[in-house]
């Protein structure tokens, strides 16, 4: 099957595997990622929409792929542009126009080949790209990585059959099939032995994802990535030193983990003997210290007490067992799953007493997990304010390392504002509120709070809705402390999410109050457009949702920014004096933007602002 426009071409293959590829001329710019039977391997946003069906039929004589929504009423088509965009479009009867669903290639990761051979992209990550297990890049002097530069090589020759094996990489998107064999007659046990008894096999696979046949591949391993959640396990063969190290990593974090809990059983079996002991000899001044411990108790739950935020400080997380958290989420149910991210995925759960929570479940594969979860647990602790999430303790147990928060019913910013069907509840009164909320919590971190606190990952999906649509922000997993006077930092670990992360930040390090400034002028300007920062392509590639709302602000016509569903029912002026703000936040130079304090004053009251100027973002 053949679409072309233009020099663009969008053709459904089967060599290896069973795949659709588009081409500019004979160069491959994107492709879905294997068929696995249930939906495109590489393609895992509309899966998890759960709005469409998908099938693929082929034979001897021919091969084609179907697809249809689920509610029949809906109106769909997908387009191949002359840029090489595959743009798939809803029709909204109420603005009576094609509303864009999703655009492929939607991130850098998808542009094919972003990492290389043996690379692995991330767009979560900065730099994007990494190299599969066993690899290295070929020199640290050759450029950056990200421009896709550099070259991965393994580290050492294998040696087929003396110790080598295979190292397990999760949520994958599996590599370009074209030197890859496919036996649909095979189990993934059979696949690795068919794989290992073969020197020139690279990796396997499941072909499908209920585990049934098996894809070899040879050679190569070309456009490989990371997803949070719905990708497939793909086995990478490494030498035998590597396989060692994996093991003794994965066992050394076990091992850590253990004498930690070790040491705080040893700690409170040393505490209650102190107590005992205390108990026995002391009990009138026992009884005296108790009734001091409840009075400043009483003064810890007065909101007013300043005593209390001091005391606050000091108390430690309840902690919650392992059975429990299983028993509130079902095991873990795939129904209860309310979303994934960098850290892990967060379920929904209700304890014994009937309150709903949401379950924090740090991923066992995550490099980088563990640290924010180090962070999150000591930062949030701290922190107290109505347009924060509130964290109810944490699980520690075995391998498992979770947080317990609230549960916000009416989920994250980024799935109400972002669906075509969903953004029509938020009307202009709701979307000034959340912004509102948003920036009182932000300026409480920056202001406000015993510690200066940089968010560093401000991002719709991290901005969480209660049963009254009132906005909290939360994971501060990657966030930082400031003490005394400082205002910056520098770091050599960029972390974050591309679209939201200011030019200083995502280029040299720097991160600062203004940072999280940037971070909410995106998110000002997407809450009234109802467009995302990236994958807002208009009419050229380059435009990203900033330079549009630049374009629109200098030509004269900012209202042509809002979000259509909106209707016109919302005062002019309030709603160009947000886009003011957007843009002013966004400048390119760090002290052009406004502090939060400021910007609260802008939005709340009539005052002259400054001019913006053009956001020329690199």
């Amino acid at each position: 099957m053949i679409h072309q426009l233009g020099i663009s071409v969008c053709e459904m293959s089967r060599v290896g595997s069973i795949e659709m590829v588009i081409k500019k001329g004979s160069q491959k710019i994107w492709r879905t990622g294997e068929w696995n039977g249930q939906w495109w391997n590489g393609v895992t946003g509309l899966k998890a929409s759960g709005i469409m069906n998908f099938s693929v039929v082929s034979t001897p004589d021919e091969i084609y792929y179907i697809y249809s929504f689920r509610n029949t009423s809906v109106f769909t088509k997908a387009v191949l542009d002359n840029l090489g965009f595959v743009r798939r479009t809803t029709w909204a009867e109420n603005t009576k126009r094609w509303n864009t669903l999703r655009s492929y290639p939607d991130d850098a990761c998808d542009n094919y080949g972003k990492c290389g051979s043996f690379g692995r992209c991330n767009p979560n990550y900065y730099p994007s790209c990494s190299c599969l297990p066993g690899f290295n890049f070929k020199s640290t002097n050759e450029g950056d990585a990200f421009e896709g530069s550099q070259i991965c090589v393994r580290k050492r020759e294998l040696l087929c059959g003396k110790g080598d094996g295979f190292l397990k990489l999760e949520n994958m998107k599996l590599p370009d099939s074209s030197n890859a064999r496919v036996d649909m007659s095979l189990g993934i046990k059979e696949c690795e032995i068919q794989c290992r008894n073969n020197c020139s096999c690279t990796a396997y696979s499941s072909a499908y994802v209920d585990g049934s046949g098996c894809i070899t591949w040879f050679g190569d391993l070309n456009d490989v990535r990371d997803f949070p959640e719905w990708g497939q396990d793909l086995f990478v063969r490494v030498d035998a030193i590597e396989l060692k190290n994996s093991a003794k990593h994965s066992k050394g974090s076990f091992t850590k983990l253990k004498l930690v809990l070790l040491c705080v059983l040893v700690a409170v079996g040393f505490l209650i003997l102190i107590s005992a002991f205390c108990c026995f000899f002391k009990k009138a001044k026992i009884r005296g210290f108790m009734q001091t411990q409840r009075i400043q108790q009483q003064q810890h739950n007065s909101p007013t007490s300043e005593a209390n935020e001091e005391t606050s400080a000091k108390f430690e997380l309840p902690f919650f067992d392992l059975d429990s958290m299983i028993l509130a989420t079902e095991n873990f149910s795939p129904a209860n799953k309310l979303g994934t991210g960098g850290f892990g995925s967060v379920y929904k759960g209700k304890l014994s007493d009937g309150q709903d929570i949401a379950v924090k479940r740090l991923s066992r594969n995550s490099g980088q997990g563990v640290r924010e979860f180090k962070n999150e647990v000591v930062l949030i602790a701290k922190l107290q304010h109505r347009n924060l999430v509130q964290i109810l303790g944490c699980c520690v147990e075995e391998e498992e390392k979770m947080l317990i928060y609230e549960y916000m019913p009416n989920k994250s910013l980024d799935f109400l504002l972002f669906g075509q069907t969903r953004s029509i509840s938020l009307d202009w009164g709701m979307r000034q509120d959340i912004v509102f909320g948003i920036a009182r919590g932000i300026l409480y971190l920056h202001q406000d709070s015993r510690l200066r606190i940089i968010h560093r990952d401000l991002k719709a999906s991290n901005i969480l809705l209660d049963a009254n649509m009132n906005p909290k922000i939360s994971d501060f997993g990657m966030a930082r402390i400031f003490g005394g006077d400082q205002t910056q930092g520098n770091t050599n670990r960029v972390v974050g999410t591309y679209g939201y992360m200011s030019p200083e930040y995502a280029m040299d390090g720097l991160f600062s109050i203004k940072s999280d400034i940037f971070s909410f002028g995106v998110l000002l300007l997407e809450i009234i457009s109802g467009q995302k920062n990236t994958g807002f392509y208009h009419k050229d590639p380059s435009m990203n949702l900033i330079k549009h709302a630049w374009e629109l602000w200098k030509d004269g016509k900012p209202l042509e920014l809002v979000d259509p569903s909106m209707g016109t029912s919302f005062p002019d002026q309030e709603v160009v004096k947000f886009i003011q703000v957007g843009i002013l936040s966004v400048q390119e130079d760090a002290n052009d933007r406004p502090t939060m304090s400021s910007i609260i004053s802008m939005l709340g009251n009539e005052a002259t602002m400054p001019s913006p100027s053009n956001p020329d973002l690199f």
